[in-house]
């Protein structure tokens, strides 16, 4: 049975982008949360209006891969969690690092997670990830959705995504796609 998690880490092109090489993902569909606006649009989430964050809904499968892996990718490979409402150039609360829980369990191991993490140093700063339950969710509109791969040559991606998948193969090797 597949499992879902909803986080966010800046541009959610980006983060999708990710999650689409990892084996065990089911899918990685771009859309907005977070925040109090129902059914928002790109442009009103771009412009800072709605508390909604640019997320990605994560669906898995738990027996290929563990939610804390999951979690370990969003922290390590797919954006800084140690900037507040930024990821590069992006700035705003709509790119804030942000996990969006549904259930006790994913509370804990996010906690368990960031704790270990901030424990290791892993990060030159702390881990400023919002952790807050999952109340709604929307999609994001059709044309963002697999943005990367329609869209490979767009400049944004070309600076901003390949380092991402760059770390996502240096420090998660076995959980590429073949």
């Amino acid at each position: 049975m597949s499992e879902t998690i909803v986080l966010g880490g800046g541009c959610f092109w980006c983060v999708e982008s990710v999650y689409q090489n990892v084996g065990g993902v089911e899918k990685a569909e771009s859309g907005y949360a977070g925040g109090d606006t129902k059914n928002p649009t790109y442009d009103q989430v771009c412009g800072g209006r709605t508390g909604h964050a640019e997320v990605v809904k994560v669906t898995f499968d738990p027996q290929k891969i563990s939610l804390t892996e999951i979690l370990e990718i969003f922290f390590i490979a797919s954006h800084d969690p140690t900037t507040l409402n930024r990821q590069g150039n992006d700035v705003g609360t709509q790119y804030r690092s942000i996990i969006l829980w549904d259930s006790q369990e994913q509370l804990e191991t996010s906690k368990k997670v960031i704790e270990r993490l901030n424990g290791e140093d892993v990060f030159k700063g702390k881990i400023v990830t919002e952790l807050k339950q999952l109340t709604d969710y929307y999609p994001a509109e059709e044309y963002h959705q697999n943005y990367f791969k329609k869209h490979p040559n767009q400049p944004y991606c070309v600076f901003s995504i390949p380092p991402k998948l760059s770390k996502l193969k240096k420090y998660f090797p076995e959980k590429i796609l073949a």
